[in-house]
C-alpha cells in the first residue's frame, strides 16, 4: 500500500482538497483484476500501473488523468470490459481507458507498413483527448526505465529505437521536455550504451572539474540584474547526453570541441523583465552572432517560449543563457500536459488540443491518404524538419519545414489556393514554384481558377500537407481515365458479342465483384485489375461466341512482331491479325511484364502502349480503334527492350558515372541521356536504357534509388 501512500499524498501537493475514493477504488480494481500477473522482472502487474499514475501526478494532471492511468491495462490485459468501468468510474474515464487500450494493442506490430498504422491510429486517438497520449507516454516511460526486466537485447533495442522514432519526438512536439528527455536518455543506452558512458565519464570529470566555474558564472549573473533593478532566479545545468551526442554527430566535432556543454537559465516573473535581461546581459557581454533566438515573439509549434543568446561570458568563456517567465518554464517542462494540470476548479479552459497546427495538419493528410505508408512518410516530415518562418502579403506569419517552397506555403495558407497555384512572389519578385524560401520572405502566391496541382509539384514540396493532396488529385485523375478506358473497352466486347451494352447489364454483377457503383467496374478493367471479356461471361454465362470469322479469332494467336531495337529475334504479340503492322510507342515505351494496350492508326498499323500510359485519353471517345493484346508465351523471344527514366540527382562530381556504373552492374545498358533541367544543386535528365523486361528495369530502378546522389528516379509512363 507504500505505492497508493505515495501517489495520493503528490496529489496532496497540488490539490490539497481533492476526493481520495476514485483514487483508492481504481487502485483495489487494478490489483484485483491483475491478480497473479507479473511483469518480465518478477513483480506484480498492477505496480505498473501504479507507477504510471505516479509520474502523471509528479506531473500534476487531473485526478481523471491520474485514475485512467491506474486502469489503463485492465481492459486490454484483463476480464474487465468497458462497461464495467463506465458503471464504476463513469464514462469519461471509460473513453480514456479506451483509448489508451487501442493504442496498446497496435503497439507491438513492427512492420512498416503496420508501424504507420499503428502512428495513424495513435494520432486519431490523440485529436479525441490528449490525456491519452498523456498516459501513452508516461507508460512508455516506464517501460524504458523498467528495460532491465527484458532479457533479449535484441527486443530492448527494438523498443528503444521506436521509442526515439516516434515518442520521444511526440513528447517533444506537445512540449513536455521532463518525458522527452528522459525517454532519449533511456534509449540512448539501449541503442548506443558505448556513447553514452563515454559522455557521462566526460561530464562527471567537467562536474569535478568546473564545479566552481558555474557557481562563479551564477553569481556574476545575479550581480549585473541586481545591478539593473531585476529580480530573477538563476540556475545552471547540463545538457542532456542525447542531446551532446546528438550534436556532435549533426556538426561532426569531438566532445572537446563543444563550447555550450552548459545551459543557464535566468527565470523572471513578468515578460517584460525578459527583455529587460537580455538588454542587461548583452550589454554587459558580447553576444555570439547567430546564436540569438527569440521564441517568445514567436514560439516554437509546440507552444514553447523562451529568449535564447549565447554571450562570452564571464572567465571568457561561451555560454548559452535562456530567459524566461516562471509561467514560460512550467509550459516549457510539462508543455500541453500543463493545460491539463489542476487549476483551482478551471477544467476546461486552455484544452482545446486543436490550436496546435501540426496535428490539425496531420488530421489534414488522414483524410487524404490511403496508403500507411505514405501517411507514415508525411508525418515524419512533419516531425523531425526545422522550420522557418515566412508572412503573407497582410503581415499574417506562415510556418513551415526547412526547405519548404512557394507550394508548400500555398497549400498552409488553404488547401484551395494550393491546388489553384500557378506561381508566386517572393518578396515582390516573381520566383519558380519550387524557390526555397527562408526565414523572414513574404511570399504572394498567384493562383488561376483553371489550374490543377501538377504530379511534378511532388518532386519538390516537402510538407505532407501538400503532398497529400497532390496525390490525391493524382489519384482523381487516374481513375477518371480508368473509368473512361474500361467503359470503352467492356462496349467494344459488348459490340463485337452482338449485344446492346446497357449500365443495368452491368449493375447486375456488382454483387459477384462486391462493388457498389458501375463506376468501380469501369475503373478494374481500365486498370487492368479485370479482363473485360471476363465481366461480359459473368454477365451472359450461358453465351457462346459466334464461329464467323472476325478479329477477335486472333486473340490466342501470337503474331510475331520486329522488335524496336532492331533486334534479329522477334518478339511474340498475342491479339494482333497476322501481317498487320505494328510498333510500340515512343511515350511509354512498353515492356513485357506491362498490361499493354493496341491502337489502330490508319496509314500506321498497330500502337502498342501500356495500360496507363496518358496518351491513351485522346483515344477515348473512339473505342473502336481498340485491341485486346498481351505479350506472349515464347521465352525465345526475351531480349533487350527500351525502357526510359526519369532521373533527379545531386550535382556532384562523378555522380554522373556513378548513375552509369550502377546501370551498368545491373546488366542495363544506356542508350539516350538527354538533361532536361541543370541548376547548381541538381540535375534532372532523361535516360533511355535497355533491358529485357519490368522485372529488369525495376532491379535498375532499385539500385539506383539505393545510391546516395541520386533523388529520385521514376519510369516514365506515357509523357
Amino acid at each position: 500500500m507504500g505505492e497508493l501512500k505515495k501517489l495520493i499524498d503528490t496529489v496532496r501537493i497540488y490539490q490539497p482538497d481533492f476526493n481520495i475514493e476514485p483514487v483508492e477504488k481504481a487502485y483495489s480494481y487494478a490489483k484485483e483484476m491483475h491478480e497473479g500477473q507479473f511483469r518480465s522482472s518478477g513483480e506484480p502487474y498492477y505496480l505498473h500501473p501504479v507507477a504510471v499514475a505516479q509520474i502523471l501526478a509528479e506531473m500534476k494532471m487531473d485526478v481523471t488523468t491520474v485514475v485512467t492511468a491506474i486502469l489503463h491495462d485492465t481492459v486490454e490485459d484483463t476480464d474487465a470490459t468497458l462497461d464495467d468501468l463506465k458503471e464504476k468510474f463513469g464514462k469519461e474515464v471509460a473513453d480514456l481507458v479506451d483509448g489508451v487500450s487501442k493504442l496498446t494493442r497496435i503497439e507491438s506490430q513492427t512492420l512498416e507498413g503496420k508501424q504507420a498504422e499503428n502512428f495513424r491510429k495513435l494520432l486519431l486517438a490523440m485529436s479525441e483527448d490528449i490525456r491519452v497520449l498523456l498516459v501513452k507516454l508516461a507508460d512508455r516511460l516506464h517501460n524504458m526505465r523498467t528495460m532491465g526486466g527484458i532479457k533479449k537485447p535484441e527486443k530492448r533495442r527494438r523498443i528503444s529505437l521506436e521509442t526515439l522514432e516516434i515518442y520521444a519526438p511526440l513528447a517533444e512536439r506537445i512540449g513536455v521536455h521532463c518525458i522527452k528527455e528522459e525517454l532519449e536518455d533511456l534509449c540512448f543506452e539501449q541503442v548506443n550504451p558505448e556513447a553514452r558512458e563515454s559522455i557521462t565519464n566526460r561530464l562527471t570529470y567537467l562536474r569535478e572539474e568546473g564545479g566552481s566555474v558555474v557557481n562563479a558564472i551564477i553569481d556574476d549573473l545575479g550581480k549585473i540584474l541586481k545591478e539593473a533593478g531585476v529580480e530573477g532566479e538563476i540556475t545552471g545545468r547540463e545538457k542532456t547526453r542525447y542531446s551532446i551526442w546528438k550534436k556532435m554527430q549533426r556538426k561532426n566535432v569531438a566532445f572537446e570541441q563543444l563550447s555550450d556543454i552548459m545551459a543557464f537559465r535566468v527565470m523572471v516573473d513578468k515578460q517584460e523583465d525578459c527583455y529587460l535581461v537580455l538588454g542587461t546581459i548583452h550589454g554587459k557581454y558580447h553576444s555570439v552572432p547567430g546564436r540569438f533566438k527569440d521564441y517568445i515573439s514567436t514560439p516554437k509549434p509546440n507552444g514553447y517560449k523562451s529568449i535564447h543568446t549565447t554571450i562570452m561570458g564571464p572567465r571568457r568563456q561561451r555560454i548559452e543563457v535562456q530567459i524566461r517567465t516562471h509561467e514560460m518554464h512550467n509550459e516549457a517542462e510539462l508543455g500541453v500536459a500543463a493545460h491539463w494540470a489542476y487549476k483551482d476548479g478551471n477544467h476546461s479552459k486552455d484544452r482545446d488540443i486543436t490550436k496546435y497546427r501540426w496535428l490539425r495538419e496531420l488530421l489534414e493528410i488522414l483524410e487524404q491518404e490511403q496508403k500507411p505508408e505514405d501517411f507514415w512518410e508525411h508525418t515524419k516530415l512533419e516531425l523531425f524538419q526545422d522550420r522557418v518562418f515566412v508572412f503573407t502579403p497582410k503581415g499574417d506569419l506562415i510556418e513551415l519545414p526547412n526547405g519548404a517552397t512557394s507550394v508548400d506555403f500555398a497549400y498552409a495558407v488553404h488547401s484551395a489556393v494550393g491546388d489553384k497555384c500557378v506561381g508566386a512572389k517572393i518578396n515582390g519578385r516573381i520566383a519558380p514554384l519550387n524557390s526555397r524560401l527562408v526565414n523572414g520572405d513574404q511570399v504572394d502566391v498567384i493562383t488561376a481558377k483553371t489550374q490543377n496541382p501538377s504530379p511534378t509539384w511532388e518532386r519538390f514540396v516537402v510538407t505532407g500537407k501538400a503532398r497529400s493532396h497532390i496525390r490525391k488529385y493524382v489519384r482523381n485523375q487516374q481513375r477518371d481515365e480508368f473509368i473512361t478506358l474500361g467503359k470503352a473497352m467492356i462496349q467494344k466486347v459488348f459490340r463485337q458479342e452482338g449485344y446492346d451494352f446497357s449500365e443495368k447489364a452491368i449493375s447486375g454483377v456488382l454483387k459477384d465483384y462486391k462493388l457498389e457503383r458501375n463506376e468501380d467496374i469501369y475503373a478494374n478493367i481500365g486498370s487492368g485489375m479485370f479482363v473485360a471479356r471476363d465481366v461480359f461471361k459473368l454477365i451472359f454465362p450461358s453465351h457462346k461466341a459466334e464461329i464467323t470469322k472476325r478479329p477477335s479469332e486472333h486473340m490466342d494467336q501470337a503474331v510475331m512482331v520486329v522488335r524496336p531495337d532492331n533486334s534479329d529475334r522477334p518478339m511474340p504479340i498475342k491479339g494482333l491479325i497476322p501481317g498487320m503492322a505494328m510498333h510500340f510507342a515512343r511515350c511509354c515505351h512498353p515492356l513485357p511484364g506491362d498490361r499493354i494496350v493496341g491502337i489502330v492508326t490508319t496509314g500506321k498499323g498497330v500502337t502498342i502502349h501500356t495500360i496507363d500510359c496518358e496518351t491513351l485519353e485522346n483515344f477515348a471517345d473512339t473505342p473502336e480503334r481498340w485491341l485486346d493484346v498481351s505479350w506472349g508465351d515464347n521465352e525465345d523471344g526475351q531480349g533487350s527492350q527500351i525502357g526510359r527514366l526519369f532521373i533527379t540527382m545531386e550535382n556532384e562530381t562523378g555522380a554522373l558515372g556513378t548513375v552509369s556504373t550502377v546501370i551498368g552492374r545491373n546488366g542495363g545498358d544506356i542508350t539516350n541521356l538527354k538533361l532536361t533541367s541543370r541548376t547548381i544543386d541538381f540535375w534532372e535528365m532523361t535516360l533511355d536504357v535497355c533491358v529485357t523486361d519490368t522485372k529488369h528495369l525495376n532491379n535498375i530502378i532499385a539500385a539506383l534509388r539505393s545510391t546516395s546522389t541520386i533523388i529520385s528516379v521514376e519510369r516514365a509512363k506515357g509523357r
